[in-house]
């Protein structure tokens, strides 16, 4: 985005505090705010300053997958639907009013790098859209507690960055289970499993077919194991490969 600013001759910042912020945010009089991937807290006192409000793009249906990390949140709960909302931004996480809202579904097998490519092009479209309503004083705001949805639900969605644990995977919690976490961590920062002592990035996987065995390599290019083909792995020091290849890579070692 800096790079992007800088080469239309725009001006950019790059504070360390936001509370330092606000006096050079002042004298720039903005018209409006916009946050996008932001992960911090904005102070009152910054969103106070622009007049037709602090806008904030944030890809789910809100109140729905507040926090951190909605995207990675919504594949691994193996969800059908996702979306992205634009909300005027208040103190809380997430939780200022909707003032554009965009239902998506979510398509077999994508990623979190291809959802998020993809929401992220419809959330900029939505986000012109929003200021625009805003420019003509036609903007609607939606509070977020009259969408109907419950509590616990809103609370049981929250999400938080990732941790070491979140990308371990479990054999236990079945082959749906962990293939959706793989997809939700591809391409980074990956899933990890360890197999035959090595720790492994996972990128890809499948569901196994008849027949298939542990260990068993894969008409394409796939090695069994934990009750899921690995398709394409990180192995540590190397390059991505297909699980076929970096099986036989131990068979040789």
């Amino acid at each position: 985005m800096k790079r992007a600013a800088e080469a239309l001759g725009l001006r950019t910042f790059t504070p360390e505090r936001l509370k330092w912020f606000v006096d050079e945010a002042r004298a720039l009089a903005p018209d409006a705010f916009v946050l996008a991937s932001y992960g911090r807290i904005v102070p009152q006192a910054l969103l106070d300053l622009p007049p037709r409000g602090a806008f904030n793009v944030h890809p789910s249906l809100l109140p729905l997958y507040r926090g951190a990390t909605p995207l990675q949140s919504a594949i691994r709960d193996e969800r059908t639907e996702t979306g992205v909302s634009i909300i005027l931004m208040d103190a809380g996480m997430d939780t200022g009013d909707v003032v554009l809202q965009e239902r998506c579904p979510l398509l077999p097998g994508e990623t979190y790098g291809e959802l998020h490519d993809r929401l992220a092009i419809r959330g900029a479209q939505l986000l012109v859209e929003a200021l625009a309503l805003a420019e003509r004083g036609a903007l609607e705001r939606h509070p977020q507690a009259s969408f109907g949805v419950a509590p616990e639900e809103i609370a049981r969605t929250r999400t938080r960055p990732l941790g070491k644990a979140d990308l371990a995977l479990d054999g236990a919690r079945g082959p749906a289970a962990m293939l959706a976490q793989i997809r939700s961590l591809a391409p980074s920062p990956a899933a990890r499993i360890t197999v035959e002592d090595e720790p492994l990035k996972v990128l890809a996987a499948r569901a196994l077919r008849d027949g298939e065995l542990s260990g068993s390599i894969t008409a394409d290019d796939g090695v069994v194991h934990a009750g899921i083909v690995l398709l394409r792995v990180v192995a540590p020091n190397r390059p991505a490969m297909s699980g076929a290849a970096w099986h036989r890579s131990r068979v040789r070692t």
